[in-house]
C-alpha cells in the first residue's frame, strides 16, 4: 500500500550557508526510503541573502523541492501559517528546521507514526531520544522557563513544544488553520493548543537531534516576543480579549520594537466583529422565516 502524499515545510530566513546540505539530505533520503509521493517546500521569509538562489540550485537535482517566497519578513510563524495552507494538497504535512537539527531518518519515523495518529511531534525530552550536541547552558535554562510558562498557561502536558520537527494529518490542520495567528516562534504552541482544543491528540516521539551553530535568533528580543505571544494566545481564549481592543495598536508597536513580526488577527475574532458591524446582514436576518420578523 502506497504511503500518503507528504509535504515537508522548511521555513527559511537568510539560510544560504546552511540549507543546501539539509535539502540534499532530506530529498535524497526520502527518495530512497519513502514509498509515497513527497514534496519539500521551502518557505522564504523576507530573505535578504541568496537563499532563493541556493534553493533553486539544489532543486535542479531534486524535482521534489520547490519554494514559496515572501518578500516581507513574516516570521517563522507567518511562514508556517502560509505553508500549512498546502494541507489541501496532501495527506500528511509537517515541518522541520532549515538547520537540519533533526535528521531525515528521525523525521521519517514521525511521518510513519502519524499515519494512524492526528499529530506526531519530535520530543527531545522523552525516552530514547538521542541528543548529539546540547544547547548552550543559557538556552537550556531559558527553554525550561519557557516550558513552565507554557504549562502554566495551557496545561497541555507536552514535554517539548519547541522541537522543530512535527507532522500532522492534513485534515487536522485544515480544521485548525483559522485559529493560527502567531507570527513568531511561539507558533508551535499556537498549533498544538489549537489541536488540543479541537479534540485532536498530540503524540510525542523520540528524535535524534543536534544543536546547530549559526542561528539567526536574537534571544532576548525573541524570548520577549514569544512570552508576549503566549499571553496574547491565553487572552484570546478568555472573556477579556474583546475588552482589550483599544490596546491593539500598542501591541503592534511592542512587536515592532522587539523587531518581531506582529501577530495576525484571529479569524474567529474577525468573523465575530464582522457579524456585529454588518447592518445589512442584520436587516436580512430580521426578514427570514422563523426569525420573528413581520
Amino acid at each position: 500500500m502506497a504511503e500518503p502524499k507528504l509535504i515537508i515545510l522548511v521555513p527559511a530566513y537568510n539560510e544560504s550557508e546552511r540549507i543546501a546540505p539539509v535539502l540534499r539530505d532530506y530529498a535524497g533520503f526520502f527518495n530512497r526510503e519513502y514509498d509515497g509521493e513527497f514534496e519539500i517546500v521551502v518557505v522564504l521569509n523576507g530573505c535578504s541573502d541568496n537563499t532563493r538562489e541556493v534553493v533553486d540550485e539544489v532543486a535542479q537535482s531534486f524535482s521534489e523541492i520547490r519554494q514559496i517566497e515572501f518578500k516581507d519578513a513574516i516570521g517563522k510563524g507567518g511562514a508556517l501559517i502560509e505553508g500549512l495552507k498546502l494541507a489541501d494538497e496532501c495527506g500528511l504535512i509537517g515541518f522541520t528546521d532549515a538547520d537540519g537539527a533533526t535528521d531525515p531518518g528521525s523525521f521519517l519515523s514521525l511521518v510513519r507514526l502519524c499515519r494512524d495518529r492526528d499529530c506526531v511531534i519530535g520530543s527531545r525530552r522523552v525516552k530514547d531520544s538521542v541528543i548529539h550536541q546540547l544547547q548552550p547552558t543559557n538556552r537550556i535554562a531559558a527553554s525550561k522557563v519557557y516550558h513552565l510558562i507554557v504549562e502554566f498557561f495551557f496545561a497541555m502536558k507536552i514535554k517539548d513544544t519547541q522541537c522543530g520537527a512535527k507532522v500532522f494529518q492534513s485534515e487536522a490542520i485544515r480544521k485548525i488553520h483559522p485559529s493560527l495567528h502567531t507570527a513568531d516562534m511561539a507558533v508551535d504552541v499556537n498549533i498544538l493548543y489549537s489541536l488540543k482544543r479541537a479534540g485532536f491528540e498530540v503524540h510525542e516521539a523520540p528524535v535524534e537531534w543536534t544543536d546547530k551553530f549559526g542561528t539567526k535568533v536574537k534571544y532576548f528580543r525573541s524570548s520577549m516576543a514569544m512570552f508576549l505571544s503566549l499571553v496574547r494566545l491565553r487572552l484570546i481564549y478568555s472573556p477579556f480579549y474583546g475588552m482589550l481592543a483599544p490596546l491593539r495598536p500598542l501591541e503592534g508597536w511592542i512587536y515592532r520594537k522587539l523587531r518581531n513580526p506582529p501577530p495576525l488577527r484571529p479569524k474567529r475574532v474577525e468573523e465575530e466583529e464582522a457579524e456585529i458591524d454588518d447592518p445589512a446582514e442584520e436587516e436580512e436576518g430580521c426578514g427570514r422565516p422563523g426569525s420573528g420578523g413581520g
